[in-house]
């Protein structure tokens, strides 16, 4: 699918550069076929890509049964383009430089940092400048980046960041000076679209993002399902327990008040006695079979599968995605979601961890970003191996 914000003229090219994408090897009578277009436009269009470097001639292919010459096969060029992707978590911040196509060039991370609204755009910025020192040189440079925000976001605008204090932060005028279109997102959204994008061959799924929060990104027929004002998918403030908890929103006995890792860990802390917790911990009091812990975590699974049901009943989807450092650690633990879903409305569904390491939001910020550049919006491309 194609923008409709765009003209006619560069929803066709868009259309085209979609089935080479898609295609991987196609002549110009196949697009023509494909997508409807004469073969004058598709003519036209393809010599206009070519130009521009977004496609380059492969090989001569076979010629038809009728006989005639033999076509020249068109390919997407993965290096036309260099996208960034920033995650800004909590106490986190992660970046990726990579090719349009989502091969990764750099990756860095900085972790157990406080992120404030003082100097998150200095170090947003010291990124990007290292980024573009190391950056390959491609017929269209860095084309756009991509910034996952762990709250809620519209229209490029922070709304709500309950976990840190980006809340109504006009971050994309602090960076300004940056001479590449930005993109704020949300980041379970984007952990959504990653999937998505590089993984998933459906294209109604849903990833549940627990962090220090936890949130759903729901693609619904290859689109993100974004909500009013960008609040579609806040699962982590879906109410659990009446009158229970206090949560930064407002409510009482939101989910992820019992739900999140940041929950999981405190209750950790508070049950055994430990100084500090994070999911390696976790994991490894998991695996000694510790009765503490895994009473702990099947609490939280069975907290988690209500949340999950409701997201079946109301989405529907093919799929659902644990985007999880304690799930990717523990991946037994997906079973036991499993088995907490009795309901005939998920016989058929699909649970899985994530296939993108704890990159998934990383990623798509390389979707978000390439779909933007080249105007296609149900985007489809395959994962490389990243280390």
């Amino acid at each position: 699918m194609i923008s409709s914000k765009y003209t006619i003229r560069e929803q066709n090219k868009a259309n085209i550069l979609a089935t080479i994408i898609e295609n991987q090897e196609i002549s110009r009578a196949d697009i023509s076929t494909i997508t409807g277009l004469n073969k004058a436009s598709v003519s036209e269009i393809t010599k206009e890509l070519l130009e521009q470097e977004y496609i380059f001639e492969t090989r001569v292919g076979k010629a038809s049964t009728v006989g005639g010459r033999k076509p020249i096969l068109l390919t997407f060029n993965p290096q036309a383009a260099l996208v960034i992707s920033i995650d800004l978590g909590t106490d986190y911040i992660e970046g990726m430089l990579a090719y349009i196509d989502g091969e990764v060039i750099k990756y860095l991370s900085k972790k157990e940092i406080v992120v404030t609204k003082e100097k998150v755009s200095e170090s947003i910025k010291k990124i990007i400048h290292g980024f573009e020192k190391i950056a390959p040189t491609t017929p269209h440079g860095i084309v756009g980046i991509t910034l996952a925000i762990h709250g809620i976001v519209s229209q490029n605008k922070i709304l709500f960041t309950p976990n840190y204090n980006l809340n109504q932060m006009d971050l994309l005028t602090e960076l300004k000076d940056i001479p590449y279109p930005i993109y704020l997102q949300n980041e379970a959204n984007l952990a959504a679209l990653g999937e998505y994008t590089f993984t998933s061959s459906s294209d109604n799924l849903v990833s549940i993002s627990i962090h220090s929060g936890i949130g759903a990104g729901i693609v619904q027929d290859g689109l993100l399902i974004l909500g009013k004002n960008g609040e579609a998918g806040e699962i982590g403030h879906s109410i659990l327990y009446p009158d229970g908890k206090a949560c930064p929103c407002g409510n009482h006995g939101c989910l992820e008040q019992y739900a999140s890792n940041l929950a999981l860990y405190q209750e950790f802390r508070n049950e055994l006695k430990l100084q500090s917790c994070h999911s390696d911990i976790v994991a490894k009091l998991w695996h000694e079979n510790n009765h503490v812990a895994k009473t702990i975590l099947l609490k939280n699974v069975h907290h988690l599968s209500i949340a999950i049901n409701n997201v079946i009943m109301a989405f529907s989807p093919e799929v659902i995605v644990i985007n999880s450092s304690i799930y990717r650690k523990i991946p037994d633990l997906i079973d036991y979601i499993q088995n907490n879903l009795p309901s005939q409305f998920a016989q058929d569904l699909v649970i899985r961890n994530t296939h993108l390491q704890n990159r998934a939001i990383l990623f798509g910020g390389f979707a978000k970003a390439a779909q933007e550049f080249l105007h296609i919006q149900n985007l489809k491309l395959t994962l490389k191996e990243f280390k």
